[in-house]
C-alpha cells in the first residue's frame, strides 16, 4: 500500500514541478522578448579607441547619447593631443606656474598619485617624456633611444614634481620638460564616470568596453553573469578563459599589441620608470577585476611592471581586486577569489593553470 501511495505522490510532483518548468520556461521566454525589445546599442569612436555599448532600458538611445556626450567631455579634459584640453594645458605650462584645474581633473590626477603610491610608482602619471623617446605616442618612427636620451629624461618623471593645490583648484608640474599622460587610467576613470550616469538612470543590466576595458552592470536580463574572455597574448583569436562576473571592470594590460622590433628585439609600449625600458618581469598579460575601474586600470599596467612576485605581495595586502596573469614561461594564474569566477581555456596554447591562496 505504501508503494502505491508513493508511486502517487511521485506521479504528483511530476504533474507539479513539470508545471513550474513550464511556467518557467514560459517566463523566461517573455523577458527574454521584453529584454530585446529594451536593448540598445551604440559603437563609437573616442579617446583613439573604438568603444562599444549594450544596455538594456526603455530609454536606452537617450542615455547611450548621454554616455557618448560624457565621455567627448571627459576626453576634451584629458587628452593630451587635443589643443586646449586641460592636460595639454598643464604640459605647456611645465616649469612656468600652476593651471586651473575643472573637478574631474584634479580628481583624476590624484586617483593617478595615489595608484603610484601604492605600487612605489610602477604606475606613474609622469613618464610621458620617456615613452615619447621611444615614439609611443608621437607620430615619429618607434625607436630605441639612447641611454643618454634616457637618462636626461627620467629626472624629469618624479610624480613628486607633480603638486596639487585643491583647496586653489590648481595643479602644477615642477620642471620645465615634464608632462603628464593620463593614457594609462583614463579609460578607467571614463569607465567608473559612464556606469555611474547610467545606473543613476535606471540601467540594471548592460555592458561596455572602452578599447577593450570591459565594464558591466548588474546581471543579464536572464540573470546570469556576464562573461568575459581574457585574450591570449599568443593569438589574438583565442583566450586563456572566461570570466563570469556582474557589477565590475575588467581590465588588461600586456605588451603583446603595441610593439616594435628593432635589430631582432621586441620592444613594448609599459615603460618601467625606473629604467627607462619597457617593463621586462617575465609577465605578459595582467587582468585586474575591480569595483573600481580607476584603480583596475592603472593597476593592471603597475602590476604589470612590478612583476608577479610583487604584484601577489601587493595583491595579498589588497582587498578591492581580483588578478589573472600570464607569464612569459606559459602559465595563467588566478588570484583565489577570481578562479571561482574564471574558468581556464589555455591548453590549447600549452598554459598550464595555477591559482594563488592568500
Amino acid at each position: 500500500m505504501k508503494k502505491f501511495k508513493l508511486i502517487a505522490i511521485c506521479l504528483c510532483c511530476a504533474v507539479i514541478f513539470g508545471g513550474c518548468v513550464e511556467k518557467r520556461e514560459e517566463a523566461k521566454e517573455m523577458l527574454s522578448k521584453s529584454s530585446e525589445e529594451d536593448l540598445h546599442e551604440m559603437t563609437t569612436f573616442a579617446m583613439d579607441t573604438v568603444m562599444q555599448f549594450s544596455i538594456y532600458n526603455e530609454n536606452g538611445e537617450q542615455l547611450l547619447t548621454d554616455a557618448e556626450q560624457e565621455i567627448r567631455r571627459l576626453e576634451r579634459l584629458f587628452s593630451v593631443t587635443m589643443e586646449g584640453s586641460e592636460i595639454t594645458k598643464l604640459n605647456n605650462q611645465a616649469g612656468l606656474g600652476p593651471v586651473s584645474l575643472s573637478e574631474d581633473t584634479l580628481k583624476i590626477l590624484n586617483r593617478g598619485r595615489e595608484i603610484g603610491d601604492l605600487t612605489n610608482y610602477a604606475f606613474n602619471i609622469t613618464i610621458s617624456p620617456v615613452v615619447k623617446a621611444w615614439g609611443f605616442t608621437t607620430d615619429e618612427e618607434k625607436h630605441v633611444p639612447s641611454q643618454e636620451t634616457l637618462d636626461s629624461l627620467l629626472p624629469l618623471t618624479n610624480p613628486k614634481d607633480l603638486v596639487i593645490n585643491e583647496g586653489a583648484s590648481t595643479a602644477e608640474l615642477l620642471k620645465k620638460g615634464m608632462a603628464v599622460d593620463l593614457g594609462g587610467i583614463a579609460k578607467g576613470y571614463t569607465s567608473d564616470a559612464v556606469t555611474a550616469l547610467l545606473k543613476e538612470e535606471g540601467v540594471t543590466s548592460g555592458w561596455f568596453s572602452l578599447g577593450g576595458n570591459v565594464s558591466v552592470i548588474g546581471k543579464k536580463p536572464d540573470g546570469e553573469k556576464w562573461k568575459v574572455a581574457i585574450e591570449s597574448p599568443l593569438d589574438a583569436n583565442d583566450s586563456v578563459g572566461i570570466l563570469e562576473v556582474e557589477d565590475c571592470a575588467v581590465i588588461t594590460s600586456g605588451g603583446y599589441q603595441r610593439y616594435f622590433e628593432e635589430n631582432g628585439k621586441r620592444y613594448h609600449h609599459i615603460i618601467n620608470s625606473n629604467t627607462g625600458y619597457p617593463a621586462d618581469k617575465g609577465l605578459i598579460s595582467v587582468t585586474i577585476i575591480s569595483k573600481d575601474g580607476t584603480k583596475a586600470d592603472g593597476l593592471s599596467t603597475a602590476l604589470f611592471v612590478m612583476g608577479l612576485d610583487d604584484a601577489t605581495n601587493l595583491w595579498r595586502n589588497s582587498n578591492d581586486f581580483e588578478a589573472v596573469f600570464v607569464t612569459a614561461d606559459g602559465k595563467v594564474i588566478a588570484t583565489e577569489g577570481a578562479a571561482d569566477f574564471f574558468t581556464f581555456d589555455g591548453t590549447d596554447n600549452d598554459f598550464i593553470y595555477e591559482t594563488i591562496k592568500r
